[in-house]
């Protein structure tokens, strides 16, 4: 999917929105997400921090989810940021769960001033696993 620069802002804005509601007590360390789907829709997700650190949720797979509950499956694109300078890339389970719902979804990974790069989950994930 090509972005054209008004989804990129859309999204985010939208991540940004989703930052806000990061429970990261432990960290510190909010993190947004927008996940766009193939008929428009945009689902938001933050980062939600558990005591048992094992248990806490990626702001990225919080988004998907939240999709996946209403339906959706063929993800387009997602946008990912944060309050630090980094221009943030999604982790490694993240990133295989964004491969499971789009071999080909850019990543717009992003700063606190919304500066921004895009890569594809290809370029973030060369090797990964699938069934197929």
């Amino acid at each position: 999917m090509a972005l054209d620069k008004q989804i990129i802002e859309t999204l985010l804005d939208a991540a940004k929105k989703a930052m806000a509601q990061a429970h990261a007590p432990y960290s510190d360390f909010a993190v947004g997400a927008a996940v766009m789907y193939d008929d428009g829709s945009i689902e938001l997700g933050c980062n939600v921090e558990n005591a048992s650190f094992g248990a806490t949720m990626c702001a990225e797979r919080t988004a998907i989810n939240a999709g996946v509950v209403r339906g959706k499956t063929n993800l387009t694109a997602i946008c990912v940021t944060n309050m630090t300078d980094t221009m943030i890339t999604p982790c490694g389970i993240c990133r295989q769960v964004i491969w499971e719902f789009s071999k080909d979804a850019p990543v717009i990974c992003s700063n606190k001033d919304g500066a921004y790069k895009i890569l594809t989950i290809a370029e973030l994930l060369p090797h990964a696993f699938d069934l197929d």
